[in-house]
């Protein structure tokens, strides 16, 4: 029913991680194929592209549903619908962000002190663009097709480009002047595919099993039991943000305890539960949490 196209490149594997985690397990022959399935009725066909590519072909109508970042839909200006975010990216679960960039030394503090003429390299022509109008500096960009960060200053005075941890900038001896825009990965439809009823339900449901599988990751399931004159004492253990379910057993002297936590930590939250009465616990992993 749906046509779906997935980020090829840095993204890839994490988004396949993603599906997986999802139980929309993506199939293809090998990590080289472009064309691939899902063993799922709602998705008709898979392809991978580059990130920058499909904001304008799912606005085309080439493709129903798609994942891409917020800063490509900007950098196209694709008239597309999104479901929203999906925390995950290559690295860590954070945003990527577009910046300025300029070397260590130079004495700029805001892009608005870049002198006219400057030359900016980047893979965001068009943002880039309007930025420096924004601020009023005449700037000369230079588009780049990658390494864009080993082009300052040789070919460059500065650069705009993304970055997740900043770690590849500062080891080229950059610095961030200004962070012109927050990206993260989102997931997007063509608008007339979205106004059908029958596909919209489908791409509700697909968005439903990611962000499931995204709110699952770094959690657990505890269940425990516990003496009744002991309960407090084991709630008093239990992260402040959960909200477990207490349950009387059949002996009407003991409770079953069950809730979610943060997977990080449970080596020392089990000691101090074992301690506070609690018995029987066990720690079960998590797939999906959806609210």
């Amino acid at each position: 029913m749906l046509s779906l196209v997935l980020p090829k490149g840095s993204l890839e594997k994490a988004t396949l991680d993603l599906f997986d985690a999802a139980d929309l397990t993506v199939r293809r022959g090998s990590d080289r194929d472009y064309h691939a399935a899902i063993d799922d009725p709602r998705v008709d066909r898979v392809r991978f592209l580059r990130p920058q590519e499909i904001p304008t072909y799912l606005e085309q109508g080439l493709f129903d549903l798609g994942l891409t970042g917020r800063d490509w839909i900007e950098e196209t200006g694709a008239d597309v619908v999104s479901l929203g975010e999906l925390e995950y990216s290559k690295a860590t679960n954070n945003p990527v962000r577009i910046v300025l960039a300029v070397p260590a030394a130079h004495p700029a503090t805001t892009g608005a002190d870049l002198p006219a003429g400057v030359r900016v390299s980047t893979e965001y022509p068009e943002l880039t663009r309007k930025y420096f109008a924004s601020v009023g500096v005449d700037a000369k960009v230079v588009p780049s097709a990658g390494a864009t960060e080993a082009k300052v200053p040789d070919i460059v005075d500065a650069i705009i480009d993304v970055t997740e941890t900043g770690s590849s900038l500062k080891k080229h001896g950059l610095r961030i002047l200004e962070v012109l825009l927050t990206s993260r990965t989102e997931l997007v439809a063509n608008r007339a595919a979205w106004e059908d009823p029958e596909k919209r339900a489908g791409m509700e449901d697909i968005a439903l099993l990611l962000q499931g599988a995204i709110r699952a990751r770094g959690t657990v399931l505890l269940k425990l039991n516990v003496a009744a004159d002991k309960l407090d004492e084991v709630l008093a253990q239990l992260p402040s943000m959960t909200s477990p379910t207490v349950t009387m057993l059949a002996d009407g002297n003991h409770r079953a305890v069950e809730t979610v936590v943060p997977k990080r930590g449970v080596n020392m939250l089990l000691p101090a539960l074992r301690a506070a009465g609690a018995r029987d616990i066990l720690e079960l992993p998590i797939s999906k949490i959806v609210e």
